[in-house]
């Protein structure tokens, strides 16, 4: 989502438009999955299958579009439901609807843990949602000895209200992992289980929410939102070719077992 350049930018409705677009598009999507009322598509195969776009549907019929958006945006409840994360917290805001976040989540063994700095971006469309982001760097998160820093060129949800009290979800990523091997039985197997995982904290998140804060919807109602201010000049692209390449395969055995405990 560079633009072609090296500047860090705050998304607009042109790549609002063009991310939507690559979501409802099948042209040039293989499909490797379709079962459940989820689909998985990839493309890019081709080319480096570590750089390779990744493409779920999921149809929801009994969550609302507003309660999954609610669901990726609430951070205290993607503690509860996440099994995968390890870390997350927002560093800064940009604008009413741009913001500076810090994620970290556990890989299969041996593969080590990742984690990643973003600027995301949201939009409501009238009874429609689109979140997207794009890696940065933040001068107060430099890489972690611990981890290895992925790197997302693009990747963001879009919720389609369907008018019958359901949603359609859509979750596009083109993520570069910094692994030659990524990819090798975790598709579609990965995002499908995390699907299933974000239809069920859809399902549970009402009755969650009510008992946890309910008018406290910093993406709803901006003026409520406690962040600090950010300025687009402390950022910079965070590009893969910068970071240390790390052959996990190489990894000596006792590191690729610290990496496994961690996952515990």
């Amino acid at each position: 989502m560079s633009r072609g350049g090296e500047m860090v930018y705050i998304p607009d409705d042109s790549d609002f438009s063009s991310f939507r677009a690559q979501c409802e598009s099948q042209e040039g999507w293989h499909c490797c999955y379709n079962k459940a009322g989820i689909t998985v598509w990839s493309q890019g195969q081709e080319e480096s299958c570590t750089v390779q776009k990744i493409k779920t549907r999921l149809c929801c019929k009994d969550v609302p579009a507003e309660t999954l958006y609610d669901v990726l945006h609430d951070t205290p409840y993607r503690k509860k439901w996440d099994s995968n994360m390890l870390e997350t917290h927002d560093i800064g805001r940009l604008t009413a609807n741009a913001d500076v976040g810090y994620y970290s989540w556990k890989c299969p063994s041996p593969l080590k843990n990742r984690d990643f700095v973003t600027l995301r971006s949201w939009l409501p469309l009238d009874d429609d949602y689109i979140i997207i982001n794009y890696s940065v760097k933040h001068p107060k998160y430099p890489p972690r000895k611990d981890f290895v820093r992925a790197v997302s060129l693009q990747t963001g949800y879009l919720i389609k209200a369907n008018g019958a009290g359901g949603c359609v979800l859509y979750y596009l990523t083109q993520v570069d992992p910094r692994d030659t091997r990524w990819g090798e039985g975790l598709v579609p197997s990965v995002p499908t289980q995390a699907m299933k995982k974000l239809y069920k904290a859809g399902l549970k998140y009402p009755e969650w929410k009510r008992q946890h804060d309910p008018g406290y919807k910093p993406w709803v109602y901006p003026e409520q939102s406690t962040l600090p201010s950010l300025s687009l000049a402390e950022l910079s692209l965070q590009h893969a070719a910068s970071l240390e390449h790390i052959d996990e395969a190489e990894l000596p055995e006792e590191e690729q077992l610290s990496a496994s405990d961690h996952e515990a």
